[in-house]
């Protein structure tokens, strides 16, 4: 069968290794031409600029998290019933998944362009920076439908196990982004709104890619039945996907209340703090590859009833992740001085003191690395077998963590709470679906089940 991997056989390690490599190449790419949008901006356009892109992020990121969660989770279905070989349900899944998914995708649109600037406001977002964030935000949600095709395709190819489409899709996205912002930043002068429209336009160049791609996959066979809409199923997939939104949302409601509390620091402060914010998706990168890569194979094991595998791929993934983490915080580390100034010309006012506290920024993320990586694990392991509602609590711990620190421990930490405030949401989050697992692990993973009694009852019971 082309283009898939049956991930039930075979070593977890491989399979792990193999599936993730070319998703954290993709996720590198990926965040990259989002570092080189804000260099460009940064050093195109100037400090207050770049400042004013990083104010619109946590509200972005509601939007795109929501779309994300929801593609991610619902993707688990077609993973299982790949897994089992029931291709029937599986196409079904897939274009009930996609039905569900653009729907999401409207709503969230509509709701965006109609709240993007009074959201801003409430945010104190600086009036040197306002227009330039509300125009980067606007052209940023509109293409909110061509972010949830592009997530949704990655994520059927990525739950058939074919992680190499996405990765050739987002390298070419990586370079058409590139050429646009160069194009529409420099030669053009459109500023925010050309960095904007790169984006949404590489996008979709990558969705198309994909689509094309899944079309020719033997097993997939999207006919007119498979489009009739089946209430049961999309019942079944809203309320596994929904909780899983519901933590995305929840955790960037926490960063908007937190970026109210940056914004009242000047945009100076904004601007050095979304430098590090744009370098923080390029060390989550490997983190997310590696989860999803442990989601698939979770996935698809625990829909074979294979759950010693699903012990072993939990226990190597947790190894994989610690070692990542100590390699890639080492390395950016070491290049944190240099790689800040990618950002923004120190020459400039206020350059030096934005650069200042990007560093500083960046050394406390990469020191506290570990606990965001195996927080990923955590949440994928419990959302491949079932359980989703504690990654949506681990998601209001996130969101608990952020809004103390922002709130009340800033009034005796000062600025310094901002920067810690995101290493305790993570080690709040991991707790929240570490424990559970553990007593997951030993109430059922343990036991020699019969695969009927394991899924019938485990889920309903444990939540």
């Amino acid at each position: 069968m082309k283009r898939t991997t049956d991930m039930t056989v075979g070593s977890p390690t491989k399979h792990l290794l193999i599936f993730a490599l070319p998703l954290i190449v993709t996720n590198l790419g990926q965040q990259l031409y989002m570092i080189v949008d804000a260099a460009i901006v940064g050093r195109g356009v100037g400090v207050q600029a770049l400042a004013a892109v990083g104010a619109t992020d946590w509200i972005y990121w509601l939007i795109l998290w929501t779309v994300t969660g929801m593609t991610q989770g619902v993707s688990t279905y077609v993973s299982r019933y790949f897994g089992d070989k029931n291709y029937g349900d599986m196409n079904k899944s897939i274009a009930m998944c996609t039905l569900l998914c653009g729907a999401v995708g409207g709503v969230l649109t509509v709701a965006g362009l109609m709240m993007a600037k009074p959201l801003l406001l409430l945010l104190n977002t600086p009036d040197d920076i306002l227009n330039g964030a509300t125009t980067y935000l606007f052209t940023m949600i509109a293409g909110t439908l061509v972010v949830a095709a592009y997530n949704m395709a990655a994520s059927v190819l990525r739950a058939l196990g074919d992680g190499k489409t996405p990765l050739i899709a987002m390298g070419i996205a990586a370079l058409l982004n590139v050429g646009l912002d160069l194009l529409f930043v420099l030669v053009f002068h459109m500023g925010i709104l050309g960095a904007a429209l790169a984006s949404v336009l590489s996008q979709l160049v990558s969705f198309v890619f994909c689509f094309i791609r899944i079309r020719k996959i033997d097993c997939v066979r999207l006919n007119k039945e498979t489009w009739r809409v089946d209430w049961k199923m999309m019942r079944s997939l809203f309320a596994f996907g929904m909780p899983l939104a519901l933590e995305f949302i929840v955790i960037a409601l926490g960063g908007i209340i937190l970026q109210s509390a940056i914004n009242l620091q000047g945009s100076t402060f904004i601007a050095g703090y979304t430098a590090t914010n744009k370098v923080y998706g390029l060390l989550e990168s490997s983190a997310i590859s590696l989860g999803v890569a442990a989601s698939t194979f979770l996935a698809q094991n625990y829909g074979a009833g294979k759950y010693d595998r699903v012990k072993k791929g939990v226990w190597t993934s947790t190894v994989i992740v610690l070692l990542m983490s100590v390699v890639v915080s080492g390395v950016m580390y070491l290049a944190r001085d240099p790689f800040m100034k990618l950002f923004m010309d120190e020459q400039e006012t206020g350059g030096a003191e934005a650069h200042a506290i990007a560093v500083y920024y960046l050394t406390i993320l990469c020191v506290c690395l570990s606990v965001l990586y195996l927080l990923h694990i955590f949440r994928n392991a419990l959302q491949a077998i079932g359980i989703s509602v504690w990654s949506m609590l681990s998601g209001v711990a996130e969101f608990a963590a952020r809004v103390v620190m922002s709130k009340w421990v800033i009034d005796f930490m000062g600025s310094d709470a901002l920067f810690v405030a995101e290493p305790v949401a993570w080690l709040a989050a991991l707790i929240f679906v570490l424990i559970p697992y553990v007593y997951y692990h030993r109430k059922y993973l343990s036991r020699a089940c019969q695969k009927s009694d394991l899924r019938t009852n485990t889920a309903d019971e444990f939540v």
